[in-house]
């Protein structure tokens, strides 16, 4: 059987035969990653236009490197917290940006030593019901912080404060809410959730996101925002070209919290990404393999000019990246033409920009944090064992209690002791050990011994991935202790992958262990 797909032509052959459709789903995408990126750089602590900017670059310039056919480079959600927590840390307002930005060249150029370093085979390290911890804690944070935005609340009434403090004081926020700004915000909100149940197929087509911005501007101007609400109840952009120079300041170099914002930021942005291209990868119709350390190097020199010129650090993000793929896109061409888009809204647009209610821009993001934190990822934690469940709230916990770079190492932590406690030999936490055998009639035994975890993953992926592609491979787990969730999901993928290029894996020996849930890719412990 032959399952060769021809795959697209790429560079500017691609572009001379495919603009046609790029350019249309790069104006898709611009229409969704205008408003993200600007509601994205201002819970962030950055000039709302900054987001703009880091979506500038990431089209622009980043599609001009070996990255993702179909990823789309810009500012992400999952990065808020990180972003505001170092502005806020270096003394907020301007000089906290300043700073901020600092960290974020260091970082891409860290970044960019890395990708030369194959850094990305170690995205398989870290547990999954970690990293979906993680993702869930982040998305709470945001809407936490976007609530009394979305009510017009003076924001000096929630400046500073701590996640679970903002949800304590949510019916205080409601007392103290601006009836004209939550008229938009709840108007707003009613679209994001609401516009996909719209009867009307051509409607339901739109960008929710722009969908709003085509109720909130004009509302806005019927009941004169800029004449009688506050002066943080719309977006301002100001003199933005004047705003575009060096901006990053690396005078606190010498400090260890400068530092701690890069290994944090360099964490979050090299895993989100790689997984996004992964993810992505997966649903693309020409199966084409991104490598990840190429991507990582294109986004790194992105991630460097960002900061230096005083935006954002930028991500493949998972819904602009969908959206891209689903309105037809073909090569990376897109992500330039998105990038443009946004180059001419900055251009032409900015007295138009300036009319959105901030409101607007936070029902978004509240959506975007649901989506996070949604309680079908609580469910299906809680289905998949209660070992990852464990695993899950507790990264949850710590990250909300104290910052992102605890929660999921605590994570990691609890899922050590799963490890201990199912009694996985020690010489097998981080190195793995495979053994492959062959036979006459092109069958390849790959044996793996004493256990099965993420944190020993890599190197089995390596094993695995040296096998020959189109044959046939057994794949022999009853010498394990213990195979865990990551590693029972990494299997399940690759068993996909390999069997619909034309070869045949199975998993010999699985019958032998007792499974620690009825979720089928729950842990197993050896009988």
């Amino acid at each position: 059987m032959n399952n060769t797909i021809n795959k697209p032509e790429t560079g500017f052959a691609g572009l001379k035969k495919y603009w046609n459709t790029d350019i249309i789903a790069g104006f898709s995408v611009f229409l969704l990653a205008m408003p993200l990126s600007l509601g994205i750089a201002k819970a962030s602590g950055f000039p709302p236009a900054m987001g703009l900017l880091t979506a500038m670059i990431g089209g622009l310039v980043v599609s001009m490197f070996k990255v993702s056919e179909l990823t789309i480079k810009g500012p992400a959600a999952g990065l808020i917290t990180i972003c505001a927590g170092a502005v806020a840390d270096f003394g907020g307002d301007e000089k906290g940006w300043h700073y901020a930005c600092a960290t974020i060249v260091v970082m891409g150029i860290i970044q960019f030593i890395l990708s030369f370093l194959k850094i990305g085979r170690f995205s398989s390290f870290f547990p999954l019901s970690a990293v979906h911890g993680m993702l869930a804690a982040i998305g709470l944070i945001i809407i936490a912080k976007q609530i009394p935005i979305l009510l017009g609340v003076d924001p000096a009434l929630a400046k500073g404060l701590a996640p679970l403090v903002l949800y304590s004081k949510v019916p205080f926020f409601f007392a103290n809410l601006n009836p004209t700004i939550a008229l938009i915000g709840g108007i707003s909100l009613a679209i994001m959730f609401g516009l996909y149940f719209f009867p009307i197929e051509k409607i339901k087509k739109i960008p929710a996101p722009t969908f709003v911005l085509l109720v909130a501007i004009p509302l806005a101007m019927f009941l004169n925002f800029k004449g009688t609400q506050p002066g943080y109840a719309l977006v301002k952009i100001g003199n933005f070209w004047k705003e575009v120079s060096i901006n990053a300041d690396f005078s606190r170099i010498g400090e260890v919290a400068f530092w701690k914002y890069v290994l944090i930021f360099l964490f979050v942005n090299s895993l989100e990404s790689i997984l996004t291209v992964k993810a992505i990868d997966g649903r693309d119709p020409y199966k084409r393999k991104t490598d990840y350390d190429q991507d990582l190097r294109g986004l790194a020199v992105g991630n460097a000019l960002s900061g230096l010129l005083g935006g954002l650090p930028m991500i493949s993000e998972v819904a602009r990246s969908m959206a891209n793929k689903n309105n037809g896109a073909i090569t990376k061409w897109s992500n330039f033409f998105h990038g443009g888009f946004l180059l001419l809204a900055m251009l032409l647009l900015i007295p138009v920009i300036e009319m959105i209610p901030n409101a607007a821009l936070a029902s978004m993001l509240i959506v975007v944090g649901y989506n996070l934190a949604n309680p079908k990822e609580f469910i299906h934690s809680w289905k998949i064992g209660i070992d990852q469940f464990l695993v899950f709230i507790v990264t949850i916990a710590v990250t909300l209690l104290e910052d992102l770079l605890l929660g999921i190492a605590a994570g990691v932590l609890v899922s050590f002791i799963f490890q201990i406690i199912h009694k996985v030999p020690f010489g097998s936490f981080f190195a793995a050990k495979t053994e492959q055998n062959d036979t006459e009639n092109k069958t390849h035994e790959l044996v793996i011994k004493g256990g099965a975890t993420f944190s020993n993953y890599v190197g089995i992926k390596e094993s695995l991935e040296k096998l020959p592609t189109s044959e046939t491979v057994v794949l022999d787990v009853q010498q394990c202790q213990y195979i865990d969730h990551t590693v029972l999901e990494n299997f399940h993928n690759f068993q996909e992958e390999y069997n619909e290029n034309g070869g045949k894996l199975t998993i010999v020996g699985l019958d032998k262990f007792r499974s620690l849930s009825s979720h089928p890719l729950s842990g197993k412990v050896l009988i």
